[in-house]
């Protein structure tokens, strides 16, 4: 059940180093014929723009690479498979960025200090205004191809690719200026050049970050799952899902299901293979366990109980749900789950207080809470 080695995945590979090579043959063409238009010219902005393309053609190299590995079957020492390379390969392509945007910004200044005249031909702005076209159709085919076969790293060089289009497109405007009025903004232009590329390395690395730290798919995409949950007889709610990215589409998980009491130990196992099952078929997340919570049923007392609790419960500020409630008659305990809003000063103290204020309120049961979390 390992989406590493399914068509799909063998096809999404195939797209991203087919991609990856476009992106390198137009970049390496581009650097060239910018590098040559610079040198002849003297124009630093051309020159800086040349090698920004050249750290293109370098990120589509190592997000071929990053796609090689993740496509790796799984083995004794990555039994999940080798999905999260991608992110490495794009934080080391954010890294590139960065460089470029930096050495970009002190080749600017040092022009600024001991400035030299551009001297452009009819024939340079042709070739820049061409150059920008070119990086513009470039940038949208490796963007929409990304965002298609969910690739990081893809998404991120086709964006750079439109960022680039745009200060490709400046350095034209610069040089019509200077061309028309004699006013030389070539090193200004270069130092705004490089914050952009910089600004733009920073945020590809924010994002690839948070990717590594465990950032949760989004609310959508979670709900979509729990509704196919929630689709089976006998359950009354999922919560607790929590998935592990191991890579773009490679997501392992688990889930909370509330389920009636009366359920036998078979139709529970029978009921959590299908849960699994369905999950699979139809979001390609494997879930490796199926908790559950168990919901009295037939007990008018309970009933009353829960609706107690929960009225009492939810009139805190920053509770955004309960679930998980059982109520043992036998050992007069109650187990119960609370979501509380993270934007809450303390909600550490806010737990200790609901469990208080139900302690005192029903000095009868005793209270096992859990504080949960959204997700």
């Amino acid at each position: 059940m390992d989406g590493s080695t399914n068509a799909p995945s063998e096809n999404r590979e195939k797209t991203i180093i087919k991609t990856g090579l476009i992106g390198i043959t137009a970049n390496v063409f581009l650097s060239a014929v910018k590098a040559a238009v610079g040198i002849i010219s003297n124009s630093i902005a051309v020159i800086l723009d040349a090698v920004n393309n050249l750290s293109d053609a370098l990120s589509s190299i190592i997000t071929i690479i990053g796609a090689k590995i993740s496509g790796k079957k799984p083995d004794s020492k990555h039994p999940l498979g080798h999905g999260r390379i991608e992110y490495i390969s794009t934080l080391v392509v954010a890294a590139l960025v960065l460089y470029a945007g930096i050495t970009s910004g002190v080749e600017s200044v040092k022009k600024i200090i001991t400035p030299e005249e551009p001297d452009y031909s009819f024939f340079s702005l042709i070739i820049i205004a061409l150059a920008v076209i070119m990086k513009l159709t470039l940038g949208l085919y490796v963007k929409k191809t990304g965002k298609r076969v969910n690739s990081g790293s893809l998404t991120a060089s086709g964006s750079d690719a439109l960022f680039d289009a745009v200060i490709s497109l400046s350095v034209l405007i610069s040089a019509l200026i200077f061309k028309f009025t004699g006013v030389s903004l070539e090193a200004y232009l270069g130092v705004a050049i490089s914050a952009l590329i910089i600004k733009s390395g920073v945020g590809m690395l924010i994002e690839t970050v948070d990717e590594i730290l465990g950032r949760q798919p989004g609310k959508d995409y979670t709900d979509k799952i729990k509704e196919t949950i929630c689709d089976n007889k006998n359950v009354f709610g999922a919560f607790d899902l929590i998935l592990h990215s191991y890579g773009p589409e490679k997501y392992i998980g688990s889930v909370h299901v509330e389920i009636p009491d009366y359920l036998t130990a078979g139709e529970i196992d029978q009921l959590q293979r299908k849960i699994a099952s369905d999950v699979y078929r139809k979001h390609g997340v494997l879930l490796t366990g199926v908790g559950i919570y168990s919901i009295n049923t037939g007990d008018s007392e309970i009933k009353e109980l829960h609706r107690g609790i929960t009225g009492l419960v939810t009139s805190h500020k920053g509770v955004l749900q309960i679930h998980g409630f059982f109520a043992d008659k036998t050992n007069k305990t109650v187990n119960l789950d609370i979501i509380l809003d993270f934007s809450l000063k303390n909600r550490e103290e806010e737990f200790a207080a609901i469990k208080q204020e139900l302690e005192k309120a029903y000095p009868e049961w005793t209270f096992n809470l859990t504080m949960d979390i959204d997700v």
